[in-house]
């Protein structure tokens, strides 16, 4: 049986549309995986505590402070990533980066000696590499022929992701949110199709039908998206 963790990054919740496109995900993982347990970590709107004294302290000797403030929290929240075969993050875009809230949990997981050693040759990552799906929406584009603001977002989370030994990363956006009703239609039409051409291959091996099938009550599209 696997475990997928969806961890939610948007103050916004569920309403938001990186909500909206991180259960899309899950409902295709789940086609390929009916049995899979999801564990949500809902980071956005929760307050996670930023790491303390303890934690620094912890980064610069090998003293155990496990139990002792935010290392507690880090720990726990380190076996949640352990214990997850998919991990599937929804986050904004916030003034171009990451948000505070997926911000915090990173500080928490990328911990040295814990889920990285820093070496000779860099740091190496201690973690075992697992599918992780990210679900970007944005109020700007950064991506295409009209992309208007950079992506600080992406490659941050590869290389922060990377380091801790998380390779395999795969992005979906719905970018342009702030242009309006129409243009939110038109960037989730895209993103959708997207969705169902990476996702079918997987399902067809596994002998899935309804590979087409959208998650929350829409019923299977006998088009491309």
């Amino acid at each position: 049986m696997k475990t997928i963790l969806h961890v939610s990054c948007s103050p916004r919740g569920a309403a938001s549309e990186s909500g909206r496109l991180s259960r899309n995900i899950l409902g295709f993982l789940l086609q390929a995986h009916p049995e899979a347990v999801v564990v949500e970590r809902v980071v956005g709107g929760v307050e996670i505590p930023p790491i303390d004294a303890d934690y620094a302290t912890s980064q610069q000797s090998l003293a155990d402070l496990s139990q002792a403030g935010s290392m507690a929290t880090s720990e726990a929240l380190i076996r949640e990533l352990e214990a997850a075969d998919i991990v599937v993050i929804g986050t904004p875009v916030h003034n171009m980066a990451v948000p505070a809230a997926l911000k915090a949990w990173i500080d928490h997981v990328v911990r040295a000696r814990r889920t990285f050693n820093v070496t000779a040759a860099g740091k190496v990552g201690l973690l075992r590499d697992r599918p992780v799906f990210v679900a970007v929406a944005s109020g700007g584009k950064f991506s295409g022929e009209r992309a208007r603001q950079p992506d600080f977002l992406t490659p941050y989370l590869r290389a922060v992701l990377g380091m801790i030994g998380l390779h395999d990363l795969t992005f979906f956006s719905v970018e342009g949110t702030g242009a309006g009703p129409d243009a939110v239609d038109l960037a989730r039409a895209g993103t959708d199709q997207a969705l169902a051409a990476h996702f079918t291959r997987g399902l067809a091996r596994l002998g899935a039908i309804d590979i087409h099938a959208q998650v929350h009550g829409r019923r299977p599209s006998t088009g491309s998206g």
